[in-house]
């Protein structure tokens, strides 16, 4: 067996072959998907209404610490390889940050370096 070089979710791939929990397939000409399925909200933190209602007594001042916004975000990336030969699998990486998005996409891109690398 070939050795691992990347991972995504429950998909691993060596420099020729993509390893799915259905079996393994040959890399090249696949194609890679990744969907991103996230949403960001937006919330006002405990440690600044806290501030806000302390120093509210001493100055107006204290109202700023309401202007403090902490980002949340939460989903998953969905990433599809697909192969001429009519394999498909599709696998759903959780995420909470920027970098996991980050992260997950450049994975995929490595993985489509190494299909164009096979096609040559």
């Amino acid at each position: 067996m070939p050795p691992i070089l990347v991972t995504v979710g429950d998909i691993a791939c060596s420099a020729t072959d993509v390893f799915t929990p259905n079996g393994t397939h040959p890399l090249a000409r696949t194609t890679w998907i990744v969907t991103q399925q996230t949403t960001v909200s937006q919330r006002i933190p405990g440690y600044a209404i806290v501030c806000a209602i302390l120093f509210f007594a001493v100055c107006f001042l204290g109202l700023l610490f309401l202007a403090i916004r902490e980002e949340q975000m939460q989903g998953f990336m969905q990433v599809s390889v697909e192969s001429v030969d009519g394999f498909h699998h599709r696998t759903q990486v959780p995420v909470s940050t920027r970098g996991q998005v980050v992260d997950t996409e450049q994975r995929v891109n490595y993985i489509r370096g190494l299909v164009a690398a096979l096609s040559v």
